[in-house]
């Protein structure tokens, strides 16, 4: 039996360092919670991190948040992963930085979702790209919004695609626009299509023409038309074609001018006629001759009226012999002396 348990906490406060630090590991094992709990800081930081490791999870609780402070890297190191899930999420946020970035990964993934929770924006800054990795999916789904949004660009980047898949909406849309550009196009292609409808106008913004270019065509049918007029004109143009085919009638009629313009003619000739019919008039005087000559005689028999009598003169010169005998007669007597002198 060990003299420790003879000792009342007011004696076990009273030790020396050199006392403590000259502890058997079960001298250490002997103390209560009540004794741990009067230890004073010093003594704390001295006891080897052998020690440190036989604490029980009945004993690791009891450290005030002024002992946590206190224990070194390598004594927080030390800490095994039953320790670890054992602490308060309160002690959990009194780790300092330093301890935070030294955890080994397995001790980081034996955190429990609310002790993931509990820490402090500047520890999840202090997580290492290792770390963030290694972050369950429960883990990643817990982390608060405020928490999302202080990760570290390439931390982001490091992510899972199972943790990816794990965001909420509401983290997802905490993402900084910086975050959202540092996302890998496997990622991107990894988002549910909640997530990705809730980006905001910026976050649309931000994608780079890769990430776009990644979305799947579920991805691209759930944005809003607001996120649609929102992507820039680069990334239209890298959009595959399938990915144009996949614009809702909604989408297609949302595209802003500058969009239309940049689309290719080789992603105009994949409309369906559905989209081709929902183009505005000023749409339809946008595109590109090229494109216009591209529109498939089904598309070309979609075209309402109104859209005819929007061609411009160079439009109308750029039509095949095939696609204005698919006119429709309403067509053709739409248009004016201009267009049929072009």
């Amino acid at each position: 039996m060990s003299f420790i348990s003879s000792l009342t906490p007011a004696q076990v406060a009273a030790l020396s360092t050199t006392t403590i630090a000259g502890l058997a590991t079960q001298d250490i094992a002997a103390l209560s919670t009540a004794q741990i709990a009067v230890m004073t800081t010093a003594q704390i930081a001295v006891i080897t991190t052998p020690n440190i490791a036989v604490l029980s999870t009945v004993q690791v609780p009891a450290l005030t948040t002024a002992q946590v402070v206190a224990l070194t890297t390598a004594q927080v190191t030390a800490l095994k992963t039953t320790q670890i899930a054992a602490l308060t999420t309160t002690q959990v946020a009194a780790f300092e930085t330093t301890d935070i970035a030294a955890l080994p990964i397995a001790s980081l993934a034996s955190l429990t979702t609310a002790q993931t929770a509990a820490l402090t924006t500047a520890q999840v800054v202090a997580l290492t790209t290792a770390q963030v990795a290694a972050l369950k999916t429960t883990q990643v789904a817990a982390l608060t919004t405020t928490q999302v949004a202080a990760m570290q660009v390439a931390d982001v980047a490091a992510l899972t695609t199972a943790s990816v898949v794990a965001l909420t909406t509401a983290q997802v849309a905490a993402l900084t626009t910086a975050q959202v550009a540092a996302l890998t196009p496997t990622q991107v292609g990894a988002l549910e299509t909640a997530d990705v409808a809730a980006l905001t106008t910026a976050q649309v913004v931000a994608l780079t023409t890769a990430q776009v270019a990644a979305l799947k065509t579920t991805q691209i049918a759930a944005l809003t038309t607001t996120q649609v007029a929102a992507i820039e004109t680069a990334d239209i143009a890298a959009l595959p074609v399938a990915s144009v085919a996949a614009l809702t009638t909604a989408q297609t009629a949302a595209l802003t001018t500058a969009q239309v313009v940049a689309l290719t003619t080789a992603q105009v000739a994949a409309l369906k006629p559905a989209q081709v019919a929902a183009l505005t008039t000023t749409q339809v005087a946008a595109m590109q001759a090229a494109d216009v000559a591209a529109l498939t005689t089904a598309n070309v028999v979609a075209l309402t009226t109104a859209q005819v009598a929007a061609l411009t003169t160079a439009q109308i010169a750029a039509l095949k012999p095939t696609q204005i005998s698919a006119l429709e007669t309403a067509d053709v007597a739409a248009l004016t002396t201009a267009q049929v002198v072009a």
